[in-house]
């Protein structure tokens, strides 16, 4: 979609109502749907995180960025993820979260960014974060500069990619809750983007096919 069109969509974008679970258990692993549904929060004391799903243009049409992690030791090890991270004191809101680590991961100044809206928060029983998502437009070409530390490439998706039916795929995996699953995911170029990022993918598909 050329991405002067998609800016005429942001006012509906902002009122449009959140799907919220229904989105996110289309495509979760099976066995997270069951954790989710029994979750009794007050007893899990989570961690904060915040991520951007940042649109913007690419010879004039319209893309979303997402991010390789590097591998490390840790459950999100080399995934697919929204540019993003742990909240600080320092931020004070989980807005600034993920302004501050879309800059810090991608290079992509806060002055640049506009926060169109927050999305349903999830919890990530696996690493006991709770993430809260946040859909931000940046207007001008963007030249990326990934952290060499946490970033081992940058995906921009095309919005007519991102929409088409076919991106959603049945796939293999073995998660912590158990091995060789069947479950739903998106398939973006050679990726399989599945878990958490999915289930934000999943809300943010529902949202923007109502909306545009």
């Amino acid at each position: 979609m050329d991405f002067q069109e998609f800016l005429k969509y942001v006012p509906k974008l902002t009122e449009a109502k959140l799907p919220a679970g229904e989105a996110h258990y289309k495509i979760a692993p099976p066995e997270r749907i069951e954790t989710l549904k029994n979750l009794e929060m007050e007893s899990k004391n989570p961690k904060f995180a915040a991520v951007m799903m940042l649109f913007y243009p690419k010879k004039g049409k319209t893309h979303l960025v997402l991010i390789v992690r590097n591998s490390y030791e840790g459950v999100h090890s080399a995934q697919i993820a929204f540019p993003g991270g742990k909240y600080e004191p320092k931020d004070e809101t989980f807005e600034n979260t993920a302004l501050r680590e879309t800059h810090e991961e991608i290079g992509i100044h806060p002055d640049i960014i506009d926060i169109v809206r927050s999305f349903t928060h999830l919890y990530i029983p696996p690493s006991n974060f709770m993430v809260y998502p946040f859909l931000g437009i940046c207007r001008e070409e963007i030249i990326f500069i990934p952290d060499a530390v946490e970033v081992a490439n940058i995906i921009e998706l095309p919005l007519s990619d991102f929409l088409s039916d076919e991106i959603i795929v049945n796939t293999e995996m073995s998660t912590s809750y158990s091995k060789n699953s069947i479950m739903p995911a998106f398939k973006i170029n050679e990726h399989i983007v599945w878990g958490a990022t999915a289930m934000m993918l999943s809300e943010l598909k529902e949202v923007l096919k109502k909306v545009l």
